[in-house]
């Protein structure tokens, strides 16, 4: 397994990530996704330190606690082995303190982490939304106390647009409070809004990405298809509308090229679209996930190997959106172009 630094920071992170949405499977959203119990995750967890992957990430939010319970279970007795990452600020209840990055919440909600996960410090503490409430000055100060007490070592955000981000980080800097270092967004062959804004931050900035849905929403497996049904166990029957929407002919656009490269490497559609990701810029992390065994040992297959030139190529073309404004001047015209050149080498489009 491949290790890299998170962002600007001194952690390092495996390649692959292990991303425990699955585990505790509570609700309409999580329960589609897979309701992983503490013999299954220890399992997994089990399979994940041999290949390598020491990094598992979860949130609060994730099945009401519970997947945090069931990770904390699955990898007691080897805390040391392992990187821990966990979210908040989305909402746990309905009450009014039950959700966003005051100080209390903020609080309440890493001492509720540190005890369902069984340890005393968080390698990783992210915010997993901005709260426009709540002063940027409180979310960090506290965010510092934290670090300053022991219980969480680097600080990272979610779902963050690019002047959240940068506003932040200014804010730090002024007060000299720790800086964010990693950035976890979406981002796959089917989902590229990352590279227009995000991306070019990332690299300016130091913040790292670590990519969650790295299949589309589950729609890069192989199995979805032009001209077919949407499989019977595609969780997507459930969960379509809770994930980031993607049209149909595009989909299939980017599968068709997929396919041409499956037949000339011999691996599979999720290992190639993963690949992909590892060879973006910023990113420091792939988040992957799994129901069961079959499903993880299939995702480890894409490391280890490396997409030629011609074939990162093809994929580029064929995932290629025309980006939004301000963005598509520079993606169209040369004048722009050259001013601000894409960092993720994004495939050009005609010009205007």
């Amino acid at each position: 397994m491949e290790y890299r630094r998170l962002g600007a920071s001194g952690l390092k992170v495996p390649a692959l990530s292990f991303g425990a949405g699955t585990f505790g499977g509570r609700g309409p959203l999580f329960g589609a996704w897979g309701n992983t119990d503490t013999r299954e995750a220890r399992r997994l967890v089990d399979i994940c330190l041999d290949a390598g992957i020491t990094m598992f990430d979860t949130a609060d939010v994730y099945s009401g606690g519970a997947s945090e319970e069931v990770l904390g279970e699955a990898i007691k007795g080897r805390r040391d082995r392992v990187i821990v990452s966990t979210k908040t600020s989305l909402p746990m209840g309905d009450g009014p303190g039950d959700a966003g990055s005051s100080r209390s919440r903020l609080i309440t909600a890493c001492e509720a982490a540190l005890r369902r996960l069984g340890t005393d410090y968080l390698d990783l503490f992210q915010l997993h939304a901005f709260d426009a409430g709540t002063p940027i000055e409180e979310v960090l100060s506290t965010l510092d106390d934290l670090v300053r007490a022991g219980k969480v070592r680097y600080l990272g955000i979610s779902n963050f647009s690019g002047w959240q981000a940068m506003k932040s980080l200014s804010i730090a800097e002024r007060y000299g409070h720790p800086r964010y270092v990693a950035h976890q967004v979406y981002y796959s062959l089917i989902g590229r809004d990352y590279e227009w804004e995000l991306m070019p931050l990332g690299v300016d900035q130091g913040l790292g990405a670590l990519v969650w849905s790295p299949l589309g929403w589950g729609r890069l497996t192989g199995k979805i298809r032009r001209g077919q049904p949407l499989p019977a166990n595609s969780r997507l029957h459930h969960t379509a509308d809770y994930g980031p929407p993607v049209e149909d002919e595009h989909l299939y656009h980017v599968v068709d090229a997929l396919d041409e490269i499956a037949q000339e490497t011999g691996k599979g559609i999720p290992q190639i679209a993963i690949n992909w990701l590892l060879q973006r810029p910023t990113v420091s992390s792939v988040i992957i996930g799994a129901r069961n065994e079959e499903q993880l040992r299939q995702n480890l297959g894409a490391v280890g190997w490396t997409l030629t030139p011609d074939q990162l190529a093809k994929l580029n073309a064929a995932s290629a959106r025309t980006a939004a404004y301000p963005y598509f001047p520079y993606q169209r015209q040369e004048g722009f172009a050259r001013l601000n050149p894409p960092v993720g080498d994004v495939a050009p489009l005609p010009a205007a």
